[in-house]
């Protein structure tokens, strides 16, 4: 058997970390396999670069020019296609393609008359909209209730043109008809595509897993080097804070809490820096995964205040460390908490959050060792042989 991985990156971010992951597990059952990335430098020995940050970078330009946001990148997509040829694999499993790095006609039209075994992980909602991942903050259900035209979100994507209607259209037709397995990391997302025109498609949810190995509770010096020893910390972790990731409800809630407590937040940048009051401690990045395990083992919770979330893997993390969740009733966010591990409240109600951040910390609602407990099941080398089931069933 051969499989191919096709992806924005390989080795970096979420999905690039997920791609070599899956390849390292093939690889370790003598599968042959590959993945083929567009951006950035991997030194993966199985990873194929087959677009230049040149090629990149004009594409995603000439996209925000036309408005045809996954339909450019013809001559990267026939080098995309000649290798496959090459390679005749057994199984293509898809990542994110909307990085300027296919033409999904092209793509899609030779998967199909090859008759490729196809396996789509949904990191977002992209696939079955025209222009956008997520849709939760401007409640638009356009992509379910008859296709979508007049993009409220189009300005994001396209600068002159709102292609929306067409690209709906062209998706629904290419995506159709294809022996496709959709995996999604959440029930939440599954139960999009279920209503969804890729209804029909066998839908698998594989959650995102985590390396259990590297967060766990750790001892570190991190309160007293930030003078925190007698505060309780509340701490966030993003790594591209703005509105959907709540920052402006962590400002709000910076003014609204006694000074018994102190928030940090990790994966700043001096642009956030600017907006923070003096109360909130920016951490801009750590050197690596142990130290960040390190700060989430030294909080008193960990508090995620986004609005738009497929499963996030800041959640588990944090519990894995020991540390309970309060999160926002937002698209997967939820899922990995119960009772024993943290607690869900109604976006922006910042009333609620308050009464609940001073009930949890105040009384142990949360008892850390059950937090360590339920994090087995967020096992990443679990997860992976759900990948490798799900391939040959």
């Amino acid at each position: 058997m051969k499989i191919v991985q096709i992806n924005s990156v390989c080795g970096s971010g979420s999905t690039g970390k997920i791609c070599v992951a899956i390849s390292e597990m093939l690889t370790k059952r003598g599968i042959e396999n590959y993945i083929f990335y567009a951006s950035g430098n991997s030194d993966y020995p199985l990873g194929k670069q087959y677009m230049s940050s040149l090629e990149i970078k004009i594409q995603a330009l000439k996209s925000r020019l036309l408005g045809n946001y996954g339909f450019q990148s013809k001559r990267a997509t026939k080098r995309l296609i000649k290798e496959l040829e090459k390679i005749s694999p057994d199984i293509v499993h898809l990542h994110n393609l909307h990085g300027h790095n296919v033409h999904l006609g092209l793509l899609f039209t030779f998967l199909k008359e090859n008759k490729i075994k196809v396996f789509w992980t949904f990191h977002d909602c992209w696939a079955f909209t025209a222009y956008c991942p997520h849709y939760d903050m401007i409640g638009c259900n356009q992509w379910k209730t008859g296709g979508c035209h007049a993009c409220p979100q189009k300005n994001h994507y396209s600068w002159f043109f709102d292609r929306s209607k067409q690209l709906f259209s062209q998706k629904k037709e290419l995506f159709c008809g294809l022996a496709l397995t959709i995996i999604t990391p959440s029930q939440w997302l599954a139960d999009q595509v279920k209503a969804s025109f890729l209804k029909e498609c066998r839908v698998k949810v594989i959650n995102n897993g985590i390396d259990l190995s590297v967060f766990r509770p750790r001892k570190s010096n991190f309160r007293k080097k930030y003078n925190l020893e007698d505060k309780i910390v509340l701490l966030g972790v993003a790594f591209d804070w703005g509105i959907r990731k709540g920052l402006d409800a962590f400002i709000e809630l910076s003014k609204s809490l006694d000074d018994r407590f102190k928030m940090v937040l990790v994966g700043t940048n001096e642009i956030v820096d600017k907006q923070l009051p003096g109360n909130i401690i920016s951490i801009h990045r750590t050197r690596n995964q142990i130290e960040l395990a390190e700060i989430y083992s030294s909080a008193d919770l960990f508090v995620n205040l986004t609005r738009e979330e497929t499963y996030p893997t800041v959640n588990m993390e944090a519990i894995a460390c020991g540390t309970p969740v309060m999160t926002f009733r937002a698209g997967g966010s939820p899922e990995m908490i119960d009772d024993t591990c943290g607690v869900v409240v109604e976006k922006d109600n910042i009333k609620v959050m308050i009464d609940t951040i001073t009930k949890v910390c105040s009384d142990g609602t949360f008892d850390r060792s059950d937090c360590v407990k339920i994090a087995g099941k967020y096992d990443n080398n679990q997860r992976l042989l759900e990948y490798i089931e799900t391939y040959v069933c």
